[in-house]
């Protein structure tokens, strides 16, 4: 059974995200649909990225990825099919699979041609359901797109390193819903250039000298609850699950309290520094 997921800007309200999945539905009786994510902040490319980038691993070999974002179709933001990881990822080329692309090269790369056979003003609906539906039919890519080498890249998501090798130079790409910070900055990055010496991570007035494996291993559980100095508010960096440094702050609410990005004064694409000594 084919497997099909969709993450959009939809949002819940609209009627948007249903439509998308009754046309698949129309044309696939026998097809699994997974909702990743309705809930992107609007036209936000770098969340949808993130999103992706770490949710579709979780799926089988052949799954077929929509994604809703900006998909409006201009001479600027072309439409593509691409095969990557031996999954298919249908989406604009707007630099949504930087992150993606960055680490894996693509398999296959094809500019979607089908729209004078369609008409449309809702292109997830229409183009990008048609194409998805001849992917799980064992439709190959050469017949709805023509072949290029290239998709857009987003520099916001490629850190700097100056030239004494002894500065990352970073920025905030994602806002989770706890209000966790997530950098740009990636384990990989860090252990190579640091190569194991003392640093120290800025953002803004907030500054951190350990990375932590996990949340808990910020607390020190051998020290009775109600001796503990800091736990609930805690503030930490922690390298996350999807392999990049984060700032958080210790069983944060952010509907109550705060959470980093409101309490840190962090937004999307501020600047996060990791110095070396």
């Amino acid at each position: 059974m084919a497997i099909i997921t969709l993450t959009t800007d939809f949002g819940e309200k609209d009627y948007f995200a249903g439509a998308v999945k009754g046309a698949i539905y129309n044309e696939l009786s026998d097809v699994r649909i997974v909702d990743i994510s309705h809930s992107v902040s609007p036209f936000h490319i770098s969340e949808a990225s993130y999103i992706i980038k770490n949710a579709y691993r979780s799926f089988p070999k052949g799954s077929i990825h929509i994604i809703g974002i900006d998909s409006e179709l201009t001479p600027e933001n072309k439409h593509l099919a691409v095969k990557l990881d031996d999954h298919y990822f249908i989406c604009a080329n707007n630099g949504i699979l930087s992150l993606l692309a960055s680490e894996i090269r693509p398999e296959k790369i094809v500019e979607i041609n089908i729209h004078d056979k369609i008409q449309t003003n809702f292109p997830v609906l229409d183009v990008f359901v048609k194409v998805a539906c001849h992917i799980s039919r064992g439709g190959t890519l050469e017949v709805i797109g023509k072949n290029i080498e290239q998709i857009k890249h987003l520099k916001q998501f490629e850190p700097i390193i100056n030239s004494e090798q002894n500065q990352i130079l970073g920025h905030v790409i994602y806002i989770d819903n706890y209000g966790n910070v997530i950098t740009n900055i990636s384990r990989k990055l860090f252990e190579s250039t640091g190569k194991g010496r003392p640093f120290k991570i800025s953002a803004r007035r907030h500054n951190f000298d350990a990375i932590y494996e996990t949340y808990s291993h910020a607390i020190n559980f051998e020290v009775e609850k109600e001796n503990r100095k800091e736990e609930d508010g805690k503030k930490l960096a922690v390298f996350n699950s999807a392999g990049y440094i984060e700032l958080a702050i210790y069983k944060s609410n952010p509907n109550t309290v705060g959470g980093a990005a409101s309490l840190f004064g962090l937004e999307y694409l501020d600047t996060v520094t990791i110095n070396f000594e």
